[in-house]
């Protein structure tokens, strides 16, 4: 399992210039929040994610695909 400071700082070299808070919950599971610093604008909010399956180099760079995604959808659904 990777260290939630280590896990932190690739989702933000990742989506560069958001920042990134990670928070473990009460059942053991991971809630990622993508935003950006100056405004405070949460971009994306992903709940209830197993810290578990992020055993592997492989289980992160997977999981920086589906918040590129969920990101992604998000903006084509905001207006402006």
């Amino acid at each position: 399992m990777i260290y939630l400071a280590q896990l932190r700082a690739q989702l933000e070299r990742s989506f560069s210039p958001l920042a990134c808070e990670c928070v473990v919950d009460g059942d053991h599971s991971l809630t990622v929040k993508l935003y950006e610093p100056v405004s405070g604008r949460v971009d994306l909010v992903i709940s209830g994610l197993s810290l578990g399956a992020l055993r592997t180099p492989e289980a992160v760079d997977a999981l920086i695909d589906e918040l590129r995604y969920e990101l992604e959808s998000n903006s084509l659904r905001s207006p402006g």
